[in-house]
């Protein structure tokens, strides 16, 4: 499950002889000022505890690693650092997001990867760092950072598909027709919260290795981590603004539902009056008294007819003018 491991001096890969598992004779190679980088993808507990031999990885970091049901977070083991991020993608299909972790064991020498889940494959992220010799001349703090900044720009794709989203919900809802919102809404800021769950928490590591105060991360690369810093915040403030706009929204489907069942009343009144009203003078004339006018009226029967159909049509011509119909 070891998916890459690399040998880096001066902010370049050295080619070794060794095949990338054989992690002891890789350390070997190691010289002062160089690092290993091996990434791991969903291994066992097997497998990554024969990586933490030769690292000698704290165990309950380990275990954390193999769980991989961690919030980001930042913590520390003697001269080891332990960082986890979640990482987001965006399934257009579903119109949902899914999650993965990784998590980062950082040494002098050394950055060991674990990544869970099918997003956040991290080659490019080696690849374009290796074409950046001066930023890989960092160290480790150089891995910390390119996995951070890959992390943070994905959440930024991820958040502008569910602008996408909540404009086609905003448009929805306050269309003409009558649409039934409440359950996409739903869905959405459960999405939403998905990807704060993943924004926040990662704020507090990144703006300590932007002010340099994390033993272990080159101050020298306090520039690019304040540069991952801004996208995240920038990320985090359209979550809120996002969120919002949901509630607006759902409070605004709310309203136009009852101002809809309002109309609705309205046209049922009117269509039971116009029944009524003709039901009324046929009752009155059904009642068979000897001293009725028009009783023994040879065109009473017309008069009782012509009567209703004045009424309903005088009390449609109200109810189109007073817009109840």
């Amino acid at each position: 499950m070891i998916v890459d491991s690399a040998l880096y001096r001066k902010g370049t890969r050295v080619a070794v002889d060794t095949d990338i598992a054989d992690l002891g004779a890789m350390r070997e190679r190691c010289e002062p000022g160089d690092f290993v980088w091996v990434g791991l993808h969903e291994p066992d507990l097997q497998e990554l505890a024969r990586v933490a031999n030769a690292f000698h990885l704290h165990p309950l970091a380990v275990e954390d690693a193999v769980n991989a049901h961690q919030r980001p977070k930042l913590e520390r083991y003697e001269d080891m650092l332990f960082l986890t991020v979640k990482t987001l993608w965006y399934v257009d299909a579903d119109d949902a997001v899914e999650t993965g972790e990784i998590n980062l064991f950082v040494g002098i020498d050394f950055v060991v990867s674990v990544r869970h889940g099918a997003g956040g494959a991290l080659r490019q992220a080696r690849v374009d760092l290796e074409a950046r010799e001066a930023v890989l001349a960092h160290g480790p703090t150089a891995v910390v950072y390119a996995v951070c900044d890959q992390v943070v720009d994905a959440y930024e794709e991820v958040v502008d598909e569910l602008i996408e989203d909540v404009d086609e919900v905003e448009m929805s809802v306050f269309s003409q027709q009558r649409t039934n919102d409440s359950a996409r809404i739903y869905v959405l800021k459960r999405e939403l919260a998905e990807v704060r769950r993943a924004v926040m928490p990662l704020r507090e590591p990144v703006g300590r290795f932007a002010n340099g105060t994390v033993r272990g991360i080159d101050v020298g690369a306090a520039a690019y981590f304040r540069d991952v810093g801004d996208h995240l915040s920038r990320t985090a403030e359209t979550v809120d603004e996002l969120d919002g706009l949901l509630s607006t929204a759902f409070d605004a489907h709310l309203a136009r539902i009852s101002v809809q069942q309002n109309e609705d009343m309205r046209k049922i009144s009117a269509g039971a009056a116009l029944v009524v009203v003709p039901t009324l003078i046929a009752g009155v004339y059904g009642m068979n008294f000897d001293h009725m006018p028009e009783l023994h009226w040879t065109f009473g029967y017309v008069w009782a007819l012509l009567l209703m159909v004045g009424s309903s049509v005088g009390l449609l011509w109200f109810f189109k003018r007073s817009g109840w119909l």
